[in-house]
């Protein structure tokens, strides 16, 4: 439950990143930042600086910081390795952008960490560090090796070359956002 709950928040985050909950930008990014709260990593403001480019340059490397690394590919190239590149997305997702394509922190970022480690530090001195590493947890299974995080691969994964993108069509979608109609 707390993989599918976190990828739920997620997936809200992405929605957010593209303004789809408030007219305001600053609501939406607001919104992201609570959502970051449950899930354990500050995330949504940084997320929000780098997908827009994945959109904007889809498949370019060294821009769209989405798709896996020249790299990732030579490297991951057996079962074994892929089971866990899928286990380590996390971990790729969120710290490909610094190593491909590098932004300076901005004061959004700098809130958005704050915010989130603050409540992380309460969160687990009212409630202890157990349930804040369910939290942190549940992200990291949520966005690796989780039923809901599958559309990740077929949305960032060339199968076909000139096809940069695939749609997930099932049932998932009902606790996705419907994202898998990418």
């Amino acid at each position: 439950i707390g993989g599918t709950l976190t990828h739920w928040l997620s997936l809200g985050n992405h929605e957010l990143s593209h303004n789809l909950c408030f007219k305001t930008t600053l609501y939406n990014e607001i919104l992201g930042m609570v959502a970051n709260c449950a899930q354990g990593f500050p995330s949504c403001v940084t997320f929000k600086k780098y997908h827009l480019e994945h959109h904007y340059y889809q498949g370019t490397d060294e821009i769209d910081v989405d798709i896996p690394t020249y790299w990732e590919g030579e490297f991951f190239n057996t079962t074994i390795k892929k089971v866990l590149w899928v286990i380590l997305q996390p971990a790729f997702y969120a710290l490909r952008p610094l190593f491909v394509n590098p932004k300076p922190m901005d004061l959004k970022e700098a809130m958005n960490i704050a915010t989130t480690l603050s409540f992380d530090a309460w969160f687990a001195y009212t409630f202890g560090i157990k349930a804040l590493a369910f939290n942190v947890a549940g992200t990291l299974l949520g966005m690796g090796l989780h039923p809901c995080a599958g559309h990740f691969i077929s949305e960032h994964y060339t199968f076909k070359e000139g096809q940069e993108t695939y749609s997930y069509y099932g049932w998932l979608n009902l606790v996705a956002f419907n994202v898998g109609y990418h």
